[in-house]
């Protein structure tokens, strides 16, 4: 048995091994590194315009590494960065939407979280464009090209030296123009150096067109998550073990149906009984004319005996229980989901989704209103009700109104129906012009437009027509989504046509509700009439 002195001393001993061995491996990640930057040098300088085969052989050759080692070096490019299955532009472009409904300090701290991811993501292009070494001698002006980290990806894929040649040559061209450009007087020659610049761009993005997208590398987990999205919107309803059963061997040796079904969870399918649904992509992105397509032949707009709003859609089956959750989704939240109700007659379970609150009947309304082609009439009628209701219970005419438009809902949802008894519900054929002709809409502008004149004398002629010309040339300065600019267009051609009408003829909406409906619109992109008419008449 070994002396506490003999411990001792192999202790001491032992830790010096420690020392060295830590000195030893500093000395070779240093050498690693200095090896690194010495190829990364000769990759931007000596190597920068060759196909990638040469390449590795050149550097195998000077450096005395393996091919292996050589590829390591320059094969090397960032992870795409993806959050809850969503790209960062995306999450921004989200972010964005989400901060118009905010105020005050909510919204400031959701403007720092912006700026925060936008500073990340713009470090991580940085990397990605350092990483395609055949770039780095004409970085300057390669990042006044116009692309994005997919287009990265594509000339990190270019291996052939023919190609790589092309994208630089295009890039010489509009550097040696932009460098003559700054010498050059307005003019003639002014003129052609930048169409110049112009054509060497479009060459740019031509080269990278020809690269497919199919044919740049993606990990087994990227495939396997496209693979499901494709599967599912191609058989609505397939499960996760069809799923697995119908992968490539590729992807079916590295996954199993209880992979398939967690990885699914984050992805833009939803799970109804152990199968899978998604709404198509191009619904989403006007989902709002799905909507109004979808009511005007499965869903209903109509009141109760009590003067309330309803408006639904209604769906079977699990496809059915699928498409609401994901419309429910898609639509931001509003409205009340109600799931796998009995039907009447027993059979497949209906699926709801039923919207009571007037801010939500408001707000669905108002965005398909353009989009609605049997049933703008109800909608109108609805549209009218809650404004009376939020601001006139107390005048006159309000109960008598009240009566009047469930009179007219009742013919708009019927009329149709042959056999139908109207007199029951007190309705005759021959009072629904009346009926119509007494819109409230143009009284309730009148009463919120107290003082109108004034506004005149301040802000000069405010007529619709003056107004709709207004808008029209924001529309054209501002970047606003398709729906709202859509909404807008609804409303001003609402507007001009009840300016346009004669005092015996009533319109369904006035010009003075467009304009409000329009600048709610208008005042979540920073945009008001005040505005406008004091920019012009200052």
């Amino acid at each position: 048995m070994p002396t506490p002195d003999e411990l001792r001393e192999a202790s001491t001993r032992l830790e010096q091994v420690a020392v060295l061995e830590e000195e030893a491996e500093k000395d070779l990640e240093e050498a690693k590194n200095l090896l690194g930057d010495e190829i990364a040098l000769s990759l931007s300088n000596k190597f920068s315009i060759f196909s990638e085969h040469e390449l590795v052989s050149k550097i195998s050759t000077e450096f005395k590494l393996n091919a292996s080692q050589a590829k390591k070096h320059i094969e090397s490019f960032p992870k795409k960065q993806m959050y809850y299955g969503e790209e960062v532009p995306d999450i921004v472009k989200t972010l964005r939407k989400q901060r118009r409904s905010l105020k005050g300090e909510s919204r400031d701290r959701m403007t720092k979280s912006i700026d925060a991811i936008i500073d990340g993501y713009s470090e991580h292009i940085t990397k990605c464009v350092k990483s395609i070494y055949w770039l780095n001698p004409y970085q300057q002006p390669f990042m006044k090209m116009k692309f994005d980290e997919n287009d990265l990806l594509k000339l990190h894929s270019m291996k052939e030296a023919s190609q790589r040649r092309k994208v630089i040559d295009s890039i010489c061209k509009y550097w040696e123009a932009e460098l003559d450009l700054k010498d050059t007087s307005y003019g003639k020659q002014y003129s052609l150096l930048s169409k110049e610049m112009n054509l060497a761009k479009r060459e740019f993005r031509k080269h990278i067109k020809e690269v497919s997208s199919s044919s740049l590398k993606k990990s087994i987990k990227e495939e396997t998550r496209e693979y499901i999205v494709k599967q599912v919107k191609d058989n609505q309803g397939i499960s996760a073990r069809e799923l697995h059963d119908r992968m490539p061997s590729k992807l079916y040796d590295r996954n199993s149906w209880h992979s398939i079904s967690k990885m699914a969870k984050s992805l833009e399918v939803t799970s109804v009984s152990g199968r899978y649904f998604s709404l198509d992509s191009e619904i989403k992105k006007n989902v709002w004319a799905y909507t109004a397509a979808f009511i005007d032949s499965d869903g209903y707009i109509t009141m109760d005996r009590n003067h309330n709003p309803r408006v639904g859609l209604v769906a079977t089956g699990d496809r059915g229980k699928a498409f609401m959750t994901e419309i429910h989704k898609a639509l931001g939240g509003i409205g009340k989901l109600h799931l796998d109700q009995k039907s009447p007659q027993d059979t497949r379970p209906v699926n709801r989704l039923n919207f009571y609150s007037q801010s939500d009947v408001t707000e669905l309304l108002t965005k398909c209103l353009p989009h609605f082609r049997m049933k703008k009439g109800n909608a109108n009628l609805l549209l009218e009700l809650i404004r009376m209701k939020k601001s006139y219970k107390k005048a006159e005419w309000y109960k008598t109104r009240c009566n009047e438009i469930f009179k007219l809902m009742k013919w708009e949802n019927h009329k149709d129906h042959v056999g139908f008894d109207f007199a029951k519900e007190g309705i005759y054929v021959d009072d629904i012009s009346k009926y119509q002709d007494n819109c409230k809409m143009s009284v309730m502008d009148e009463m919120e437009n107290i003082g109108g004149i004034i506004a005149k004398k301040e802000f000069g002629d405010t007529s619709f027509k003056v107004y709709y010309n207004k808008v029209k040339r924001i529309l054209k300065q501002t970047t606003m989504d398709k729906e709202d600019e859509d909404i807008i267009m609804s409303f001003l051609d609402a507007g001009m046509k009840d300016e346009e009408s004669s005092e015996d003829e009533m319109t369904m909406i006035s010009s003075g509700f467009a304009k409000n409906k329009i600048e709610e619109i208008l005042t979540k992109y920073g945009k008001n009439e005040k505005q406008l008419f004091r920019r012009e008449n200052a």
